[in-house]
């Protein structure tokens, strides 16, 4: 049932004690069913994290104060393409797309401004950021050291989940295996520093928002999350030396009960998956998670009802023991969020917390026979897949023989046709739509961000040493075609205020790119 996109399910009216699997168990305790404390929310709130990211790091810097100054209880940072990609804002590749999904960081400098007046040692920050992960985590670093913050009092989380990319989000740049290589030097890395850092955010958003299943968001992600351990264990880290900084990052969707038995059946099948596979211990058997409501849901017509959607989602997420969430701004379909549609996303979640009864009770749907049936069955389904992955070789394999796009290709072309011929029902959209014009938001000038961006970057590169930013380099590119650890490089490549698109070139230089 919940392998098919919801609208398109059977109606089954009446649930009783024999579809489901019996006692769900206590929660805090092995496989986590019910949540990965033994209070959750009685105890302590979600981290309310909402994402923020556009034009210059002073622009975003601005929004960041503004949601801290609202009640948000961490930072979530998206990045613009250039810096995804591994280009300065001063490259051809770069020209029109300049602080247009994120803010642009060319050096370590503005990564110090975005964070400007904001201590490292009492955020936590989140990093949407991939290709280029090892290069902003060495910048957050540097900037941490050069604010006088220790290595182990930073906390937080980058994305790092170049999996993910190769099968659903496109934003890649080395081949497969140096991009594994790579997120298992930043395993290390965090290992060895002991930081109170997530080296990584294992991601079933992206899978989602591509038109999967609520069935295969689950498979598909742990199936990628196997990889990564199986990939680190063999570079001899022991799995519960990481293992328990493993965080992992859903999209919360329409379907209320579907969504919130989603994350259940997550949590309890990496569990007992991290068991089976790797003898994990309980502290790397606990799935925590990040979640989002869902982008693609957001629609452009009457997009005061995405108010409601996103509230439905965040109640998804919560009732499924999230421990983080963003909320997305209603007028998203349209253009950047505006600083009212912000804040009013960030209030959703405070209503939820502080209003709704939610906290006071753990995990408050357990037991029901819908709920419960919907968990056993996500769970039986995604495991399938994980089978069928592991069949053709693990993950690996399966993105180089197109599985997961098939598969989720089809799954996209089925929901989108059942839009169209009005078996799911979208309000405002393909029902109850009227004539009401879209809604006209203001945008940024990017012709003078990005002319301003470039002029920053030239002058970066007059204010530093030569010599030493080529040394530095050149450690770089060495530790590349070595089996040595390249984060501390990084670092030093960083610390001499070499450009991203400088770093991420000697790379390409050592490992090519990857061609689909």
């Amino acid at each position: 049932m919940s392998g098919q996109h919801p609208g398109l399910l059977p109606v089954r009216e009446v649930y009783g004690p024999g579809e489901w699997r019996g006692d769900p168990g206590q929660p805090g305790q092995w496989p986590f069913l019910r949540g990965v404390q033994p209070t959750m929310y009685t105890g302590k709130l979600w981290t309310m994290r909402q994402y923020a990211g556009f034009g210059t790091a002073e622009q975003t810097n601005e929004r960041f104060r503004l949601l801290l100054s609202a009640g948000q209880t961490g930072l979530s940072t998206a990045f613009d393409l250039p810096t995804q990609m591994g280009y300065d804002s001063d490259h051809p590749m770069a020209a029109g797309e300049v602080g247009r999904v994120g803010v642009a960081i060319d050096t370590v400098d503005d990564l110090a401004v975005l964070f400007r007046g904001i201590p490292l040692d009492r955020v936590s920050t989140s990093m949407t950021i991939n290709a280029t992960a090892g290069i902003l985590l060495a910048m957050y670093v540097v900037v941490a050291e050069e604010q006088g913050v220790a290595r182990k009092a930073l906390s937080g989380t980058i994305q790092n989940d170049l999996l993910k990319e190769f099968i659903a989000r496109g934003t890649y740049i080395y081949p497969v295996v140096p991009s594994l290589r790579l997120i298992t030097d930043i395993f290390r890395f965090v290992a060895d520093e002991g930081m109170n850092f997530n080296p990584i955010s294992i991601s079933g958003y992206h899978i989602r928002e591509a038109g999967a299943t609520a069935t295969q968001e689950v498979g598909f992600t742990l199936s990628n999350a196997l990889e990564y351990c199986r990939r680190a264990v063999a570079a001899g880290i022991p799995i519960d030396r990481f293992g328990p900084r493993l965080s992992f990052f859903f999209a919360a969707h329409n379907d209320l009960f579907e969504e919130a038995a989603k994350f259940r059946a997550a949590r309890r099948l990496w569990a007992r998956l991290a068991r089976e596979r790797f003898g994990a211990d309980d502290r790397t058997c606990m799935l925590r998670f990040h979640t989002q409501t869902g982008g693609v849901t957001l629609q452009a017509q009457q997009p005061l009802n995405n108010v409601v959607r996103v509230a439905v989602q965040a109640l998804a997420a919560t009732l499924g023991g999230t421990q983080s969430l963003h909320t997305n701004g209603y007028d998203e379909a349209l253009a950047l969020p505006t600083p009212a549609a912000a804040t009013l996303a960030l209030r959703t979640q405070q209503i939820l917390a502080h209003e709704s009864g939610l906290a006071r009770t753990v995990d408050p749907l357990a037991g029901s026979y819908y709920v419960e049936h919907l968990t056993d069955r996500i769970e039986e389904g995604a495991r399938e897949l994980i089978r069928e992955v592991d069949e053709i070789g693990g993950a690996v394999a399966a993105v180089e023989r197109g599985y997961y796009q098939e598969a989720i290709g089809r799954s996209a072309y089925e929901y989108q046709k059942a839009q169209e011929d009005g078996r799911v029902v979208v309000v405002g959209v393909n029902r109850f739509a009227t004539d009401e014009p879209p809604s006209d938001l203001p945008s940024p000038n990017f012709a003078a961000l990005e002319a301003r961006q470039r002029d920053l970057v030239a002058a970066a590169r007059q204010r530093r040493d030569g010599a030493r930013v080529a040394a530095a380099l050149e450690a770089v590119r060495s530790a590349a075609g070595s089996d040595r650890g390249l984060m501390p490089h990084l670092i030093d490549a960083v610390r001499a205020r070499a450009t991203l698109g400088e770093i991420a070139d000697c790379l390409r230089a050592q490992w090519g790119v990857y061609r689909p």
